[in-house]
């Protein structure tokens, strides 16, 4: 299986991501694409944008642990590309990795 991390920014011009914001992005389009689980909570980071200086924000991270086929891949990329646009950002940082899993 793979495991990713998403890291959502919650800056955004003219203000932040809200918690209910996110909640209402979680609900709508990443519990759909991957129902059977997955955990989130809030961070702090901090990243170098283009422009050159370091931003520092609060955030999310999102972990999914899924299939490694295509159609996951492309379910993961959905929900990096949704945000962006929804929330005007630069960037979502999108780890990933193979992963043994037992229950």
């Amino acid at each position: 299986m793979t495991t990713e991390w998403l890291y959502f920014g919650t800056d955004r011009p003219g203000g932040t991501v809200s918690a209910t914001e996110w909640k209402s992005f979680a609900d709508e389009v990443v519990t759909p694409r991957f129902p059977k689980g997955l955990s989130v909570w809030p961070a702090a980071g901090q990243w170098q944008s283009n422009a050159g200086p370091i931003v520092r924000e609060s955030s999310y991270v999102l972990n999914i642990v899924h299939g490694a086929s295509a159609l996951d891949q492309q379910a993961m990329q959905e929900i990096v590309d949704s945000y962006k646009k929804r929330f005007q950002q630069e960037a979502v940082m999108r780890v990933l990795g193979p992963v043994c899993v037992g229950f």
